[in-house]
């Protein structure tokens, strides 16, 4: 697959595995993978002022508004030519500013990649999510549980539950997200990009999955 040129953003409800998937075509392809997740997390940790800002709403498992996350992209593809934008657009007001970013630089998205799945799987998925609050390391209960019982397999400490891993806090970010997120489904395939991939099964398979999408290059 080339991969010159790939302006790609995933779509999917949350735990429905894009970071993962972002992250193993941003490694294979050399494609920059920019995850507006892992930026607002960077934030947070630093306390820097945005941090402050969107811990709110992280917490609640609402969205962070628009202008915050608007200009942390734009900072993002500045000077890039490829990139896998995971978490980002989540509202039409957003894909119609990122729409804008790319046409002044003449460089429209090529694909836009749904991972479909089940909510009840994303529950499931998700409330068994743990990570090492010292490293970094991610562990899954069910699927990549660690090798001792709640320690972190490289550094030794016990693992944490993020607080918006909570069934609770999961439901709501799913209904956040079929109230604002599923209309960009509509706007994308309108515009003849869109893809929808199964995301249950293997990494792997899944991977596989989205590789024959990117395939279909769009002039």
């Amino acid at each position: 697959m080339a991969h010159n040129g790939y302006r790609i953003v995933f779509l999917g409800p949350p735990g429905a595995g894009k970071g993962t998937q972002a992250s193993l075509l941003s490694q294979k392809y050399g494609i920059k993978k920019i995850s507006t997740g892992d930026i607002l997390r960077e934030a947070v940790r630093r306390g820097s002022e945005l941090g402050k800002k969107a811990k709110k709403y992280m917490d609640a498992g609402e969205l962070v508004p628009d202008d915050i996350i608007i200009g942390l992209i734009e900072e993002q593809i500045e000077g890039i030519d490829s990139f896998i934008l995971d978490g980002f657009p989540r509202t039409i007001r957003q894909a119609e500013a990122l729409d804008d970013l790319l046409a002044e630089r003449g460089k429209p998205l090529t694909h836009v990649v749904f991972v479909s799945v089940p909510d009840e799987e994303i529950v499931r998925r998700l409330t068994a999510r743990r990570i090492c609050p010292n490293c970094g390391a991610v562990y899954n209960m069910v699927y990549s549980p660690p090798k001792r019982d709640e320690l972190c397999d490289v550094c030794g400490t016990p693992l944490v539950q993020r607080s918006d891993d909570r069934e609770d806090v999961i439901r709501n970010r799913l209904r956040v997200y079929a109230e604002n997120t599923a209309t960009l489904i509509d706007y994308y395939r309108g515009k003849g990009i869109f893809y929808e991939v199964n995301g249950l099964g293997r990494v792997e398979d899944v991977l596989s999955r989205i590789e024959e999408v990117l395939k279909v290059q769009r002039t």
